[in-house]
């Protein structure tokens, strides 16, 4: 099952059709933030920002600073556990 969404955002992030990415990456950020909903779900909002980073630039710096953000998060934590043991 992992593959075949792991399949499918390719497909969506690598077609030629930017219209499509930016209308599935509109509806995927519009049904996370009805999360609280059945079906629906918070997780749509950062794969929809994913997609949405593809072709707008403002949404791509902000999704690569949240990234670098979260990387650096993650080294400091496995440092401080390192240090620790």
């Amino acid at each position: 099952m992992k593959n075949f969404f792991h399949h499918k955002y390719h497909w969506v992030k690598n077609h030629d059709n930017h219209w499509m990415r930016k209308i599935v990456g509109v509806l995927l950020i519009c049904g996370g933030i009805l999360g609280f909903l059945p079906v629906l779900g918070f997780w749509m909002v950062p794969l929809g920002m994913m997609l949405l980073a593809t072709d707008v630039p403002g949404i791509r710096r902000f999704n690569r600073r949240i990234y670098v953000r979260w990387g650096r998060f993650i080294q400091k934590r496995k440092a401080a556990r390192q240090g620790s043991s």
